[in-house]
């Protein structure tokens, strides 16, 4: 059975920014802001993917972090609204982090800067 009316999208389709090259190049620096920290980037390919991880979790799985800047770069990336946090009322406290879905939106951005990174070898061949 074919469906004859257009699905309507809960969200209103945003109009896109009209840039200049310096105004893209601006933001495109806030961009890459939010991401700095040798850290930030591991974390968020821990939990691409809908992963719903403790901070242990997370802990165990990132070699070399300590506990203190683990901690720091998940209030970051809480603050900027690219990962959630959910506390658990429980004995012990349970705490959990997510991606959010404007944060998940980052996984297809990165996947094409590691795309367009694998094309530079080509392209030094030449």
């Amino acid at each position: 059975m074919t469906s004859t009316h257009q699905k309507v999208s809960a969200r209103p389709a945003v109009e896109r920014k009209a840039y200049t090259p310096l105004t893209a190049a601006i933001d495109v620096e806030a961009c890459f802001s939010l991401l700095e920290g040798r850290w930030k980037l591991v974390i968020l390919f821990h939990l691409f993917g809908g992963q719903v991880l403790r901070f242990s979790d997370l802990e165990k799985r990132i070699t070399g972090i300590s506990q203190k800047m683990l901690a720091q770069q998940l209030r970051r990336l809480e603050a900027d609204g690219i990962v959630e946090r959910t506390v658990h009322s429980q004995v012990p406290p349970k705490v959990d982090y997510r991606m959010t879905a404007w944060g998940q939106q980052l996984c297809p951005a990165l996947d094409s800067l590691l795309k367009w990174a694998e094309l530079r070898e080509q392209y030094s061949l030449e």
